[in-house]
This record gives structure tokens, sequence and C-alpha cells, in this order.
């Protein structure tokens, strides 16, 4: 009877107290600066490179480019950039190696989807890819 009666003291101190949960879904959750989120990427700025390419752990990011149709310009432009988050572990390795930046991290984590197939992300999301980006990668 002594334990029933400790417990419930317990119990009723700590309805009082402060909660230390979050409400998710209807608050955002503060992250820290440095939070590895998805990325985000700027087909204008990449060079084709292949350095993310090269440099990712899991392989799973794909780039392709062709050559600049204006023979007076050289490099390339890019035709496609496709990252499977289904095997990204969101290193970080990409956006570190990236010379142009155009590949920068975001604070946006939320990937829950019913089917693994839309975890294959093209170039045109991870460039509408707009939601919290951090704050030293914003382009004005």
């Amino acid at each position: 009877m002594r334990g029933l009666g400790k417990g419930l003291s317990y119990t009723l101190k700590n309805l009082t107290k402060k909660k230390v949960t979050y409400d998710y879904p209807n608050e955002a959750l503060m992250l820290p600066d440095r939070f590895r989120g998805i990325q985000k990427f700027y087909p204008e700025k990449c060079i084709v490179c292949n350095q993310c390419v090269n440099i990712c752990p899991t392989d799973c990011i794909s780039l392709t480019g062709k050559k600049h149709p204006d023979p007076t310009k050289k490099g390339k432009i890019i035709e496609t950039y496709d990252i499977n988050f289904e095997i990204c572990i969101l290193c970080d390795l990409c956006t570190e190696v990236c010379p142009t930046e155009a590949i920068v991290m975001t604070n946006h984590f939320e990937l829950a989807e019913y089917s693994r197939d839309n975890l294959f992300k093209d170039m045109e999301w991870l460039d509408e890819n707009d939601t919290h980006v951090r704050k030293e990668n914003k382009v004005e």
C-alpha cells in the first residue's frame, strides 16, 4: 500500500510540471543551425564536374550532362540530377565538395512516403525544395 501511495504522489507532483514534449505536427521543431536535412539543388550553378557523384558513399546521386550546344563556350550543361533518398544518409559530403555551391543542405527533413518509389527525387523537385533553406545558404 505504501508503494501505491508513493507512485500516486509522484504522479500528482509531475502533473503540474512544464511539458517537455512538442505538439509536433502543429508546432515547428527548433533545429540546430547545422542540422543536415534534404538537399536543395541549383541547376543553373552546376558545372557537371561529377565530384558529388564520386564522393557519395552510398552512390545515391546520379548526374548526367552534355556538351554545351554553343561551340564557342566550354564546359557542359546539366541534363539530369537525381537523388535516391531511400539510401541517402544525408552525410553532407556532396555539399562540401561542390565547387560552385550548387548543392546546399536545408533544415527540411520530412520525407515520409507510403511508397519507396516516391523517395527518388529528380532535378525539378530538388530545385523547388525551398522550404527551410539554411540562413548561410540563402541566395538573394
